[in-house]
C-alpha cells in the first residue's frame, strides 16, 4: 500500500486567489470624448458638404422661376402667329418652342425678344404686342426648362446656348442677316442678349427692358445662401455691368424706375439712349422703341419713324 502525501493545507486565515492573471486596461475618459468629438465633427462636415451639394445643384432656383404654364398666345391678343420648333439635339428633336410673330411685311427689321428669368413666353406678350406695333418681325421663344420647351430646368449657360439658337434659327432657317435683326433683352434676359452683340458685331441694334444680373453679390447676402461659400460655388451670375461697359453696340437701355437709372446702365459704353419710365406703360416704351431704331437701321421702312 503506498503512502500518499498529505494536500498541503493552506495556512489559516488565507483565501484562495481566484483574480486573473492580467488585469484589463482601463479607457481613459479623455480618448472616449476626444473620440465622440471627431465623430461630431465629422458628421458636422459631412452636413455642410450636404448643404454645399443642394446649393450647387439648386443655385438656379434662387435667381431664376419659370413656369411651364403658356396661359396666352398672340391669338388672344389679336397678333397673326406661327408656333415654331428649333435648336435640334443629337436626337433629332427640337429643344425649343416658340412664336414668329410676322409684321405687315416680312422685310421688316426683326427683334429677337429674349425674355426674363421669371415666368414663359405668355408673361412676355405685351412687349412682343410693342415691338409688333413698332412694325417688326418678333420671334419670342421660351428657353429650356420654361413653357413647352424642353429641358429640366434653365441655367445662365443654357439661357445663352438658347439665345445663340435662336439667332442661328433667324440667320440660317430664315435667312435674315444680322444686320436686320435688333436684340431685345428683359431681366436676366439682358445678359443673353448683351452677349449675343458682343459675339456679333454685326448687329447693329441693342434694346435693354430693365436688364438684371450680377446677381453673385446680392445672392451672397441671402440668409439662404450664408452656411455656403457663395464666392466658390456660385456659377448664375448673369453677367451684366461690366461687359456693357465695352460693348459698342449702340443701345437702348430702358427702366421703370421712379428713380434715376441703375449704376450699371450708367456706365454702359456709348452709344447710348438711357430712358426711365415712371411705370409700365407700353405706350412709352413703344415712342423710346420707335424715336431709337431709325438711327441705327437704314433699312427701317419710312413708317417706322420717330413717334410725336
Amino acid at each position: 500500500m503506498q503512502n500518499r502525501k498529505p494536500k498541503p493545507q493552506p495556512k489559516h486565515g488565507a483565501q484562495p486567489s481566484h483574480h486573473p492573471k492580467h488585469l484589463h486596461e482601463v479607457v481613459d475618459p479623455r480618448w472616449i470624448i476626444s473620440a465622440l468629438g471627431a465623430m461630431l465633427l465629422l458628421a458636422v462636415l459631412c452636413a455642410w458638404i450636404a448643404v454645399c451639394a443642394l446649393f450647387y445643384r439648386g443655385q438656379w432656383q434662387l435667381v431664376l422661376q419659370p413656369s411651364r404654364t403658356v396661359a396666352t398666345t398672340p391669338a388672344q391678343t389679336g397678333l397673326s402667329f406661327t408656333e415654331v420648333h428649333f435648336a435640334v439635339d443629337a436626337t433629332g428633336q427640337p429643344q425649343l418652342d416658340g412664336w414668329w410673330i410676322p409684321s405687315d411685311s416680312p422685310s421688316r427689321p426683326t427683334a429677337l425678344l429674349l425674355h426674363s428669368g421669371q415666368g414663359s413666353i405668355s408673361d412676355a406678350l405685351p412687349t412682343a404686342q410693342t415691338l409688333h406695333d413698332a412694325q417688326l418681325n418678333v420671334l419670342l421663344f421660351d428657353y429650356r426648362g420654361f413653357g413647352r420647351s424642353l429641358g429640366r430646368h434653365p441655367t445662365q449657360s443654357l439661357m445663352q446656348a438658347d439665345a445663340d439658337s435662336a439667332l442661328s434659327y433667324l440667320t440660317e432657317t430664315r435667312s435674315i442677316p444680322l444686320s436686320s435683326i435688333v436684340v431685345f433683352g428683359t431681366g436676366a434676359g439682358a445678359s443673353a442678349a448683351v452677349a449675343l452683340c458682343a459675339a456679333h458685331s454685326e448687329i447693329p441694334a441693342l434694346i435693354l427692358l430693365n436688364p438684371d444680373g450680377d446677381f453673385k453679390s446680392r445672392i451672397s447676402q441671402d440668409q439662404r445662401s450664408r452656411m455656403v461659400p457663395t464666392s466658390l460655388l456660385f456659377n448664375q451670375n448673369f453677367p451684366l455691368a461690366a461687359p456693357l461697359q465695352t460693348l459698342k453696340t449702340p443701345k437702348l437701355l430702358l427702366t421703370f424706375t421712379t428713380g434715376s437709372a441703375p449704376q450699371n446702365l450708367q456706365q454702359a459704353a456709348d452709344p447710348k439712349t438711357t430712358v426711365e419710365f415712371p411705370s409700365n406703360d407700353q405706350q412709352a416704351l413703344h415712342q423710346a422703341i420707335t424715336r431709337f431704331l431709325p438711327t441705327y437701321l437704314p433699312q427701317a421702312p419710312p413708317t417706322l419713324t420717330p413717334a410725336p
